[in-house]
């Protein structure tokens, strides 16, 4: 007699080579966050690469966004929903330091492993939270080509530092304070402000302790519209300082654009630029060029990173549980466009990726970088009335 066929086998045989339910990956999106629109379109270009090279396993990624409004409870129940409403299995994204801790510390609760692409608040990866993990710089390494630029170019004796005092500006001012003090810089004022009240009056008054006696340099920490509004302020208040941001928004598409001739040599610390050497950067960037009509900057390809480092740690993993998922993130070894990722720990820092860091300035309405020499694109160029106009 003829056997069986075994067709509980071929059926879970079946059922499983069939199986096309979507990985959900959770967003908290801080929507009104001024590189949001930048992130998103970063996140859905690289979902679609992840997905046209097969998914995970087969099955292909959804991403789901929840707004986290950049507030604390407001983020713990954007992520509270991604895990428990969502399914959501990983969560990637994290754009603001007045939130990201708390959402950091909700993800631990609900044990699931949450990749930080943008929030830089130094302690998200110091609280030994286990499912916590960080493609980008914290912000005590955000000045770190900024540091050596420094120390090897303009040699300032004097700094004022402008910062805007949620946990990422003060973060910034920090780090730069603890710098000058190692390497006896003067520093002239400190000077924290609400970037909430960014109207000419209130920044001017910030401001106008430096007018009689302007520092070598202004270090300003700040979002795109402080951004803006401080650097025009100094201009029209004639302060001859060399004007330096810390990243942030001073690296926005919208920085040149919107602060116009004001904006002309201005240097800001960057974590990424478009001609790094990195593999994929290229096709990354005309990619992005191509769906949004202008160069991302350093969040659309943390963003974009990210979320590629969360798809390959899950293809990776056993199963989709946290534990696995942990696995794989631990021995996660790639190359991105944003650079090499590595989750380590150092110094105080757990399942921190660890990058170098570069120095852009705004030269004919476009950002070029000065440092390190080895990358640069172009050699610094000092503002004709400030002191160092003859720096080499």
């Amino acid at each position: 007699a003829a056997l069986p066929t075994p067709v509980v086998a071929e059926q879970a045989s079946t059922k499983e080579a069939a199986d096309t339910t979507p990985v959900v990956i959770g967003i908290p999106h801080y929507a009104k966050f001024s590189f949001a629109a930048m992130m998103k379109e970063a996140f859905e270009l690289a979902l679609g690469k992840i997905n046209k090279e097969g998914g995970i396993k087969g099955r292909p990624v959804k991403l789901v966004y929840a707004d986290d409004q950049g507030k604390p409870k407001a983020g713990e129940k954007a992520i509270s929903d991604l895990v428990r409403k969502q399914g959501a299995v990983m969560l990637v994204g994290g754009y603001s330091s007045s939130n990201a801790l708390y959402m950091a510390g909700m993800a631990e609760y609900l044990d699931r492993p949450f990749l930080v692409s943008t929030a830089a608040d130094d302690r998200i990866t110091q609280r030994k939270m286990k499912n916590v993990y960080r493609i980008n710089p914290p912000a005590s390494g955000y000045t770190q080509g900024l540091e050596g630029f420094f120390l090897n170019t303009i040699k300032p004796e004097s700094i004022a530092i402008v910062y805007e005092n949620s946990p990422y500006g003060t973060g910034g001012a920090l780090r730069m304070m603890f710098f000058c003090r190692e390497n006896g810089i003067e520093i002239r004022k400190i000077l924290p402000y609400h970037r909430e009240r960014t109207n000419s009056a209130y920044i001017q008054r910030i401001l106008s302790p430096l007018q009689d006696e302007p520092p070598d340099v202004i270090y300003m920490v700040s979002y795109l519209k402080d951004a803006i509004a401080m650097v025009r302020e100094i201009r029209a208040m004639k302060i001859r300082s060399l004007l330096v941001g810390g990243a942030g928004g001073f690296t926005h598409p919208d920085f040149i654009a919107k602060a116009g001739e004001d904006a002309n040599l201005v240097l800001t610390a960057t974590l990424w630029f478009p001609e790094l050497k990195y593999p994929g950067i290229r096709e990354y960037c005309d990619e992005y060029t191509n769906a949004c009509g202008f160069i991302p900057d350093y969040h659309a390809a943390e963003a974009y990173a990210a979320l590629l480092v969360a798809a390959n740690a899950l293809r990776r993993a056993d199963s989709l549980s946290p534990q696995s998922i942990r696995a794989a993130l631990d021995k996660t070894d790639m190359i991105t466009p944003f650079g090499p990722v590595r989750f380590s720990s150092f110094e105080k820092y757990e399942r921190q990726n660890n990058l170098p860091t570069q120095v852009l300035q705004v030269i004919n309405g476009r950002l070029q970088c000065v440092w390190p020499r080895d990358q640069a694109s172009s050699t610094f160029v000092p503002p004709p009335e400030w002191r160092m106009s003859t720096v080499k």
